[in-house]
């Protein structure tokens, strides 16, 4: 998954009050690093901080900074957004979506006994 999908999902989680840099930039490191796949911190920390800045300038920017001091959220009232959450189809929490199927899937597997 690529960073600036991660920083959204993230951000989308948060709500309202947002995260800060620092915050969201731990997320995206624990997210992103495995067992087989290591990042820096120090890398992702700079991409997601530039990430932010340079989509918070204005106000119909997809990311919008709170009161607080290197607090951003996502801003619900950018058409950048609202275009990028169906495009990626983001489940939204407010109508119950989950973006899972209400299938059941039967369990398949071999009984041990």
């Amino acid at each position: 998954m690529d960073y600036n999908l991660k920083i959204v999902r993230f951000l989308k989680e948060a709500g309202n009050g947002g995260l800060s840099v620092q915050k969201l930039s731990r997320h995206v490191y624990n997210d992103s690093n495995s067992l087989f796949e290591t990042v820096s911190y120090e890398e992702i920390h700079r991409y997601v901080q530039a990430f932010l800045l340079r989509n918070s300038r204005k106000k119909t920017s997809l990311f919008e900074k709170t009161g607080k001091r290197g607090v951003y959220r996502l801003n619900l009232r950018s058409a950048k957004l609202r275009a990028l959450m169906q495009q990626l189809q983001v489940p939204d929490e407010d109508n119950g979506d989950d973006g899972k199927e209400s299938t059941i899937v039967p369990d398949l597997s071999l009984s041990l006994f």
